[in-house]
């Protein structure tokens, strides 16, 4: 057909022909590409570890926040298990984890651990014994701040059978303030750390498609659509996102079990759910920056001159 033979001896046509033997459409330096990318979802992650382990922190500090209520002597059995029902009912009471939200203390029982902490038998000095039967509750993080700390102590004081309740008032002062400058601090980081991953996977990706410029322009005069011509590259920059995904997954994975064998106690600030949220969450960026910075790079190409391509 005469169309047909034209398009085999356009030079055009046969200069594109001679680039695709060379070269495949979407095609460029996958090793570099996947390493950068890689590295910066492990920065990221390794950042995002560190927010999990300071969250985990704040919780178990929270959680030995306790509220101390001691009762008057001379209750019967029957009087402390009726206080104690009304502790459990309150709303502000929240489990610590792996305890109960109530516990009773008898005043042996705190007399033996205070002889056995100081090693002073202070029962024979006085002949009896002056502690308090208690009960020591765990207040829900909600409740952490000085008005309501306040309100649960003049609300339990008023209790039948209550001698005194007493709380640290500055540990609570304390813990929300450091963790409101924790939080701000580790918020600034976080935003500047994206924004520099971001820059950096984008800078990554437009290097290595620079280097196929000129095939595009050559599909484009042959009149491939935008569409046909962006796919390839967009399917491997998915697929380049993916694999460095799960790479930096890995990574951080193993790092994490290493720090666990030689860091004693470092295993208690491990949450399992957000760890994973976690490596969902350097799958889905991965794909989403090297998609999303191969297509505006792609279209870019698109759009320039012969002029401009060199």
């Amino acid at each position: 057909m005469p169309g047909f033979y034209f398009l085999q001896r356009n030079p055009t046509f046969e200069a594109v022909q001679k680039v695709n033997s060379r070269k495949k459409l979407g095609s460029y330096p996958s090793f570099g590409v996947i390493l950068s990318i890689t590295l910066a979802l492990v920065v990221s992650g390794l950042f995002g570890t560190l927010i999990i382990y300071s969250q985990e922190l704040e919780r178990l500090v929270r959680e030995n926040i306790r509220v101390q209520v001691y009762l008057k002597n001379g209750l019967t059995d029957t009087q402390r298990t009726q206080i104690e029902k009304k502790l459990e009912s309150l709303p502000y009471i929240s489990p610590s984890s792996g305890e109960k939200s109530v516990t009773f203390i008898s005043k042996e029982e705190a007399a033996k651990k205070f002889i056995a902490e100081t090693g002073e038998d202070f029962i024979k000095f006085l002949g009896e014994n002056p502690l308090h039967h208690a009960y020591i509750i765990s207040i829900s993080p909600a409740y952490h701040t000085r008005e309501s700390m306040d309100k649960i102590e003049k609300e339990i004081g008023k209790m039948n059978g209550v001698f005194q309740v007493f709380y640290v008032q500055g540990l609570i002062e304390s813990v929300n303030q450091n963790v409101a400058k924790i939080g701000l601090v580790l918020a600034g980081i976080l935003a500047v750390l994206l924004i520099t991953v971001v820059l950096l996977i984008n800078n990554t990706l437009r290097l290595a498609l620079f280097s196929q410029r000129f095939l595009i322009r050559s599909m484009q005069l042959v009149g491939a659509r935008k569409w046909f011509i962006q796919r390839p590259f967009l399917l491997r920059a998915m697929g380049y996102g993916l694999l460095s995904g799960i790479l930096a997954s890995l990574l951080i994975w193993a790092l994490i079990n290493y720090a666990n064998q030689n860091i004693e106690d470092l295993i208690v600030l491990q949450n399992k759910e957000r760890m994973a949220m976690l490596m969902g969450c350097l799958l889905l960026m991965g794909i989403l920056v090297a998609v999303t910075s191969t297509f505006f790079s792609i279209r870019r190409y698109l759009r320039m001159s012969l002029d401009e391509l060199y």
